[in-house]
């Protein structure tokens, strides 16, 4: 299956940028900004504007391809596993890991105030092990 093939289902332009951007981001578990994503594929792409690389993750975004994370005020992050899951961050070096756990948290209805809960995502602070 060639790359076209592979995202036509997005419904936006696959231009050839685009697709070097979707292509860093299949399976990147880094949590990278736009700058991260933008430093990357302009070796590749060097008359590549940053706002390229903001556009095609707002459309990603927009079509719930990639989640934006907000865990840090300095930069927006994104990571392309949307699925359920939490993260476990580093406090020092902002280093970001997926975790694949449910916790069941049973809210009392006067917590929940008339909210239908549909989802949770949690985050776990503390020190990864290279800044122990």
């Amino acid at each position: 299956m060639t790359s076209m093939e592979k995202y036509r289902h997005l419904n936006i332009k696959l231009t050839p940028q685009r697709l070097a951007i979707l292509g860093y981001l299949e399976g990147n578990k880094s949590h990278p900004s736009a700058e991260d994503i933008y430093k990357s594929v302009s070796k590749e792409f060097p008359t590549m504007s940053f706002a390229t690389v903001y556009n095609t993750l707002e459309a990603l975004k927009n079509k719930n391809n990639i989640l934006e994370l907000k865990i840090d005020p300095a930069k927006k992050r994104y990571d392309p596993e949307i699925s359920p899951h939490h993260h476990l961050i580093c406090k020092d070096c902002k280093t970001i890991v997926d975790i694949f756990n449910d916790f069941n948290l049973d809210l009392s209805p006067d917590l929940t105030d008339g909210f239908d809960i549909t989802g949770n995502h949690i985050e776990f602070f503390g020190k990864c092990s290279n800044c122990k």
